[in-house]
């Protein structure tokens, strides 16, 4: 019996998704709940796994295809996959020493076709399975001109193989390849979004440094007790996320939104933490970060994180905010103007920490310092705002025993 494979009810405020990638062709087998396909929405992927056991007999939408709830991915014919054989052993058992020859051919020459035919099944498949984890255009050019694809060296990102791979293939090395690739669906938002902001919101962007010595020296001092009662590393995110908090309930315009001709203000830090993934940047939100503990940050983080890398965020994870940290010191920034998340009103920006000189009680002493960022929506958030915001962040990491304290 045949069995249509759709596209799953999509979650809510996604109108359709894009075909990411097929993990099985026509005419391959799958297993009950087996991936077979991955759609790409704006924010997460969805995987389709297989009603029941069968066979792959159409596909109907082809990678890169744009899809909507209910709609035919592929057929599926519905039949019992026999389990993997027992390993045959009656050539080597000990108890029957019957004498074991190959099949013999013409002129009693062993017949060397059905294990060749096996070798060529077996090679054929393991071509189609490289095959299938190349870009489309990749895979169109390699099929085109019978490419083995499993001897090229890839130069895409994780060594991926590129059309550009297979064009020098062809071409027998030496040139100047160029790749066009379709913009994913989670990169195609971000550039609009991003747009967006610069087109809505008036940004200015502010900055101030940060003296991290006393968190480092916390750290140092209280990180083995803290991963050893808590299970989470102790990092400087939380102590980020707490200060943010802090200035945000001293200056609430910050943590405010537009909507319209009106200023809405936010009576809770909802904190979205900007991570980076392959695909692109996801910023999943913390909850009423502001009654947090540094243990409930640092673990929340950290889950997070894990779902990003694995795809398995929701877009309940992503949706909300009211204001977000975004971490380019991860990746060397010493400085740099994020632009705001709307309908926030305001980012902040973390950057590398670096020793630099700086004068105490007369003294030059080497500290551990950071550049902060903060971009804001002009619109609603005046100068002095902004600067009094990034001393209070400032005055919080500088001390932090008050800051837990709560004084």
């Amino acid at each position: 019996m045949s069995i249509e494979v759709k596209v799953p009810a999509l979650p809510e405020s996604v109108s359709d998704a894009v075909v990411a990638t097929w993990h099985k062709q026509a005419g391959d087998t799958v297993r009950r709940d087996e991936n077979i396909v991955d759609l790409e929405t704006d924010k997460v992927v969805l995987e389709v796994p297989a009603p029941v056991d069968g066979v792959i007999k159409s596909i109907s939408q082809e990678a890169g295809a744009t899809v909507t709830s209910g709609e035919v991915l592929a057929l599926l014919e519905e039949q019992e996959i026999a389990d993997e054989p027992a390993e045959d052993k009656s050539a080597t058992d000990g108890d029957d020493d019957r004498p074991q020859a190959a099949a013999a051919g013409p002129q009693g020459k062993p017949d060397q076709s059905a294990g060749d035919q096996q070798q060529a099944r077996s090679d054929s498949t393991a071509a189609r399975q490289v095959d299938n984890d190349l870009p489309p255009a990749a895979r169109k050019l390699a099929a085109e001109h019978e490419v083995d694809t499993s001897q090229l060296k890839g130069s895409g990102r994780a060594g991926r193989i590129t059309k550009g791979d297979v064009l020098q293939h062809l071409q027998g090395g030496g040139s100047r390849p160029e790749e066009r690739v379709k913009m994913t669906r989670l990169r195609s938002r971000i550039a609009e979004r991003m747009k967006e902001a610069q087109n809505t919101a008036a940004i200015l962007t502010s900055f101030n440094e940060v003296n991290l010595q006393a968190v480092k020296d916390l750290r140092a001092r209280y990180k083995d007790d803290f991963e050893k009662t808590h299970g989470v590393r102790l990092g400087f995110m939380s102590f980020f996320v707490k200060a943010c908090c802090e200035a945000l309930q001293k200056h609430p315009i910050v943590n405010a939104s537009v909507e319209g001709e009106e200023i809405v203000y936010h009576g809770f830090q909802d904190i979205g933490v900007a991570v980076s993934i392959d695909r692109g940047l996801v910023v999943p939100v913390l909850r009423n970060a502001h009654l947090m503990s540094l243990a409930q940050i640092e673990d929340q983080i950290r889950g997070y994180a894990e779902q990003a890398r694995d795809g398995s965020l929701t877009l309940e994870d992503l949706q909300g905010g009211t204001f977000t940290i975004t971490n380019g010191g991860v990746f060397g920034s010493l400085l740099s103007t994020p632009l705001i998340n709307p309908p926030q009103s305001a980012i902040l920006g973390m950057h590398t920490i670096k020793d630099r000189p700086v004068v105490e009680d007369g003294e030059i002493v080497a500290r551990p310092m950071m550049y902060i960022a903060l971009s804001y929506d002009h619109r609603i958030i005046d100068g002095k705002d902004a600067v009094q915001f990034l001393v209070s962040v400032k005055t919080a990491l500088e001390d932090p025993a008050r800051m837990l304290l709560g004084l």
